[in-house]
């Protein structure tokens, strides 16, 4: 395994939110690459977050956000297994930091199975109406049609949106990264977004 130094490991722990034993873990894995090191620490986190995932999630905050001198407002609420980490900086700053996104963002539902199914529907019929007009086969038809929609659903559910402090990372991989931090299942539960004439 790589040697590698103390500064290293601060800094990957500084950029990633890990524990030192892990950070230095995986930087040797790594043979001293900060970024490979960081992919690996997500995969890492993100089969963590799968386990912690069935784990009941019943405490948390409902975080508010008001932006534009009042004329835009999100209530959102996050949820978490304990009344600890529902009090620490971190989870309070990433209530925040996704109440901004909704009000930045526009989301419609948390995720896919919140979206009203005739609306899908809707938007799926105007793609695949758009994709015939083409004149393509229509094996290719389905094809764009189904492209398009995927698009659609990284634009208006949180959870698959680009992270609007992070446009690099999608909201859920930000979720994961908290989960890891934090070692507890955390799930955005609902949210409420006010705009003035809208």
């Amino acid at each position: 395994m790589a040697t590698v130094t103390a500064s290293q490991v601060q800094e990957l722990r500084h950029r990633t939110g890990v524990g030192m034993m892990d950070c230095k873990k995986a930087l040797q894995e790594a043979g001293g690459d900060l970024e490979r090191a960081i992919d690996l620490l997500r995969t890492r986190g993100q089969a963590k977050a799968a386990t912690k995932a069935a784990r009941t999630a019943d405490e948390g905050l409902v975080g508010s956000y008001v932006h534009l001198g009042g004329k835009i407002g999100v209530l959102i609420e996050v949820n978490c297994e304990t009344d600890f980490v529902a009090k620490t900086d971190d989870f309070q700053a990433l209530v925040r930091s996704l109440a901004m996104q909704v009000a930045a963002a526009r989301p419609l539902a948390v995720d896919r199975e919140g979206l009203d199914p005739e609306v899908v529907e809707r938007e799926a019929a105007i793609y695949r109406q758009q994709a015939e007009e083409s004149g393509k086969p229509a094996d290719i038809v389905e094809k764009i049609a189904t492209g398009r929609l995927e698009k659609w659903y990284a634009e208006i559910c949180l959870l698959e949106q680009a992270f609007v402090k992070d446009p690099d990372q999608k909201v859920s991989d930000v979720i994961t990264e908290a989960i890891q931090r934090l070692g507890e299942n955390i799930v955005v539960r609902r949210f409420t977004r006010y705009e003035i004439g809208v």
